[in-house]
């Protein structure tokens, strides 16, 4: 569905320019707060016997005239059928046939996950889909993403998780979502208790099941415990969320255009190149964490950091045109309307700017 879409905004990327003040410690200071679990019980299952929960859809690659989309979902008995219905909400085919699988992990067993994938869907429309028995169903929708083209407009979200998810919420901009990793946190638990998993999947079906989530793992979702003989890497993770999108092997946060072209990458050694074509790449990591608040920073300012603030947020990307994007940062503490930062970014190929002359902050 959003795959073509996806690829099509990080070519955008690849020739921007940015324009930042480096050097920059934001003067907000967020209150402290404890990181205290949320209680179990404010994430039980949905009500009926073996209703489908955790629902979450992702992208697939276009197919044709029309896109795919691909979404899982849980339950605790294996038989389930879902329909696909149409943008009236009336029937308009059998559901696609899902794959099922379970897992162990330790003392926790799975419920049977299941996978599917939509096909052939039209652009720019509304789809209604159920999921579960004649006796138990739950009904979702979700929009697929305009037609690709250069001045096409599409808006991502880019966040992590917990408080910043009701935050994004009530952001009614976000068409899709760029998850940058650090999911359940099963991992800091005695034995990288799996409920966790069921519990996180609850909590963020509210937008999982009704725009597309673009997930990255990462290191909490890792998940290697030989200590407990769990030898499989990412086993949870691989299980309940895929992501048919191949990724890249390193990124190097800088304020310099480079290439990493000398990278080796059966070593590690690495020596990157400037290089004015080369992208740039958004990171965020402020979502929240489980270890709370890091507001001690090093001093003085790193010559690489550019801006920083000890905050929680979610970030907008919007991709307006093939010349122009927007990118805005809102902090959890502030109304929605207000962007605690912004900045634009200039696709290099199509509305091309001499760095030569301008501020050596130009990445």
């Amino acid at each position: 569905m959003a795959a073509m879409r996806f690829t099509a905004t990080l070519c955008v990327l690849l020739h921007i320019v940015v324009i930042c003040n480096a050097g920059v410690t934001s003067s907000y200071v967020r209150k402290s707060e404890p990181s205290i679990d949320m209680p179990v019980g404010s994430f039980p299952p949905p009500t009926g016997n073996n209703a489908p929960e955790q629902v979450h859809i992702n992208t697939r690659r276009p197919c044709g005239e029309g896109c795919d989309n691909f979404m899982g979902d849980t339950a605790v008995e294996t038989p389930k059928c879902g329909h696909i219905l149409g943008s009236r909400g009336q029937t308009q085919a059998q559901g696609p046939l899902s794959t099922i699988t379970s897992y162990r992990y330790y003392n926790y067993s799975s419920g049977y996950i299941h996978h599917a994938t939509i096909r052939n869907l039209k652009y720019d429309t509304r789809y209604f889909y159920e999921l579960g028995t004649h006796h138990v169903t739950r009904r979702f929708s979700f929009t697929t993403p305009p037609k690709v083209g250069p001045d096409v407009p599409y808006t991502f979200g880019v966040m992590d998780s917990n408080q910043t998810l009701e935050h994004y919420v009530s952001n009614p901009k976000g068409q899709a979502v760029l998850f940058v990793g650090d999911l359940s946190y099963a991992d800091n638990y005695p034995f990288h208790d799996n409920v966790k998993w069921d519990t996180w999947g609850r909590f963020v079906e509210k937008s999982t099941a009704n725009q597309p989530w673009i997930w990255t793992a990462g290191n909490h979702e890792l998940d290697f415990a030989p200590e407990i003989e769990e030898y499989e890497p990412f086993k949870p993770y691989l299980h309940r969320y895929h992501v048919p999108l191949q990724g890249i092997a390193k990124y190097f946060p800088t304020l310099d255009r480079v290439s990493n072209v000398k990278y080796n990458i059966t070593d590690g050694l690495s020596a990157p190149v400037k290089d004015p074509s080369a992208p740039v790449y958004i990171t965020i990591g402020d979502g929240g964490n489980i270890e709370g608040l890091a507001n001690s920073f090093t001093q003085p300012q790193p010559s690489y950091s550019a801006y920083r603030e000890a905050s929680f947020g979610h970030a907008i990307l919007e991709i307006k045109n093939r010349t122009h994007a927007y990118y805005t940062w809102h902090r959890n503490q502030d109304s929605e309307p207000v962007a605690a930062d912004s900045t634009w970014f200039y696709n290099r190929f199509w509305y091309p700017m001499d760095e030569t002359s301008s501020s050596t902050n130009m990445v």
